[in-house]
């Protein structure tokens, strides 16, 4: 068992492990750089270690700073969480020879699985299924080429130790392939000091699907559920969820055992992932391998009631499996928005500063997990991430609800300081997104408009209604009394300041068909009809709860769809823009 753990990493997953060791009875060491001197992780920490100055070559990946300051603080482990020096095997062989369990798997699986011809060869081995390509590296540009024609465009020219979305380039054209290989491996060499590159199919509305397993020292291993990751800027995940709703159960369970066989086969312990890109007909097939805690293990935690840190640290200790497959039952769906201090409108550059406003969202299954506080400085030197936002609900559209409400309760602000929290709301509302039949290339292929969008939306945070109204307005459901939290809305024929209402039934139907694709045929004058009477399901319900609140103010805070008539609707957009200032 692990007694005292130092955490070689900074922010929300070095928090995330100091908080699972709490709970284990491990001692904290924490290491900080100049810049984290004042943060969260230093206060909490039993011990903290100055390691150097900002920039990370002297401070974060700096292994004789962290393993010197392991060793003086009496530290017998150390957590790497994820970038940095996670997945670096000299890192973890170093702490092996130091007499430091390093909190993760061996040092020569962590070799083989990043690079990603070599783990191609082996998941090959154990029996994982590869798109077509090359196991082997590709040395010149004839002899891609060849590949190439082989297996037919597009294909995809990939950096052997590539990771973060870098050192790939996609070819459709064989004219355009020498320039393509020669940029590649040029990208490859200059990022990674590792020339080799290799070629394999370009898999076109694909989506990315990742599969959480964890194994022990002692042969047994599990999977516990998958995740899709397919909504990604350049490779970057901005959004994840769990399950994939478009495999089916089997499909899972398929997914999970070749996970796991081809974890076991290279002797891998502790938490990982094995990623694969699923193709519209549902088959799979083997990307790369993740030798560490991810980013968005927490989707993974919601959905099984599992804490995956504290699972890895167990493991790392030495201890067995105390789980079977069959205890790991996935309920309900989880949703993980990565929260980045940038602005998508300058081409999502990083926009670090002072965070003079911090407010978290809160409620039911709704969780936030980062480093900062209120006041803490956002620093340039480092990742843009300033937190992770992830909710659960018992199926996905109820989530997509509850993550678009939890997006709209965050609250940052500082000077200089933006977030992607607008564009996550954006994402969430796009029809292809709420009906899950979006791919890998979504996001590339509809950024510009997903940005406007998010402008128009960060823009309506504060409804432009007077003081007595502003709240926002809530829309009491049909035959209720207004509760003290709601505002009653007067009836336009009452309303001595109105002639005739402003917003009308058919107006109402027009945004439907607008918003939601609902058919003119469909249109109903009837103040009394509700949504699900003219054919409308409560994914079409969460549009429009949405379009009001931010367009005219109008909070509709029940949930269900027949909670409200088109009347009342109209009455409540009427008395919100006669009440606008003129």
């Amino acid at each position: 068992m692990i007694g005292r753990l130092l955490i070689a990493n900074r922010g929300e997953i070095a928090v995330r492990v100091a908080r699972a060791c709490r709970e284990l009875g491990i001692e904290v060491v924490a290491v900080y750089s100049t810049a984290d001197r004042n943060s969260a992780l230093v206060e909490m920490a039993d011990e903290a270690v100055h390691i150097g100055p900002p920039a990370p070559r002297s401070s974060y990946l700096h292994v004789p700073n962290i393993v010197e300051a392991a060793l003086r603080s009496g530290a017998d482990a150390v957590h790497p969480g994820y970038g940095f020096l996670s997945e670096d095997p000299d890192f973890a062989e170093i702490c092996e020879a130091e007499g430091l369990t390093f909190v993760g798997p061996p040092p020569q699986v962590m070799q083989q699985m990043g690079n990603k011809a070599t783990a191609r060869r082996l998941m090959a081995a154990a029996g994982l299924p590869l798109l077509p390509g090359v196991v082997d590296p590709v040395r010149t540009a004839e002899e891609g080429l060849a590949v190439a024609a082989e297996i037919g465009y597009p294909v995809i020219i990939k950096a052997a130790a590539g990771g973060g979305g870098r050192g790939m380039t996609v070819v459709h054209d064989p004219a355009d392939f020498p320039e393509a290989f020669t940029t590649t491996r040029t990208v490859a060499r200059a990022v990674f000091r590792d020339a080799t590159v290799y070629v394999e199919r370009y898999l076109s509305g694909a989506r990315h699907v990742e599969v959480q397993v964890l194994c022990d020292a002692h042969g047994a291993g599990l999977y516990l559920g998958e995740r899709d990751c397919s909504l990604q800027r350049r490779h970057q995940k901005l959004l994840e969820e769990g399950p994939a709703g478009h495999l089916s159960p089997g499909q899972r369970a398929e997914l999970g055992e070749l996970a796991v066989r081809g974890a076991l086969s290279v002797g891998y312990t502790g938490a990982g992932t094995v990623e694969f890109l699923v193709d519209d007909a549902g088959r799979a097939y083997f990307m790369e391998m993740n030798a560490r805690i991810q980013v968005e293990h927490p989707v993974t935690e919601l959905l099984t009631g599992i804490d995956l840190v504290r699972e890895q640290l167990l493991v790392a200790g030495g201890e067995r499996l105390r789980l079977r497959q069959e205890d790991v039952v996935v309920r309900g769906a989880a949703i993980e928005c990565r929260i980045n201090a940038e602005d998508p409108a300058r081409g999502f550059a990083p926009a670090p500063g002072r965070l003079d406003v911090l407010r978290v969202p809160d409620g039911p299954w709704t969780r936030f997990d980062t480093g900062y506080r209120q006041g803490d400085e956002v620093s340039p030197h480092y990742d843009s991430l300033l937190g992770k936002l992830v909710v659960w609900a018992p199926d996905r559209e109820q989530a997509v609800r509850r993550m678009d409400r939890a997006l709209a309760e965050l609250r940052v602000e500082g000077p200089g300081v933006h977030t992607t929290a607008a564009l996550h709301r954006a994402l969430l509302r796009d029809p292809d997104v709420r009906a899950d039949r979006h791919d890998v290339q979504f996001l590339d292929r509809r950024l510009p408009d997903l940005v406007t969008r998010a402008a128009a939306i960060a823009a309506c945070r504060e409804p432009a209604l007077p003081a007595a109204l502003r709240g926002p307005l809530h829309l009491v459901p049909a035959g209720e009394p207004a509760g003290p939290a709601s505002v009653p809305h007067p009836r336009p024929e009452e309303d001595p300041t109105m002639s005739a209402p402003v917003f009308t039934q058919a107006d109402l139907m027009q945004l439907l068909t607008e918003k939601t694709g609902l058919p003119a045929a469909s249109h109903t004058s009837d103040p009394d009809a509700h949504f699900a009477d003219v054919g409308l399901d409560s994914l079409a319900f969460l549009s429009m709860q949405t379009e009001l609140q931010d367009r005219f103010g109008i909070a509709m805070p029940d949930d269900n769809p027949d909670a409200y008539t088109f009347g009342q609707i109209v009455e409540a957009v009427s008395a919100a823009q006669a009440a606008q200032p003129a």
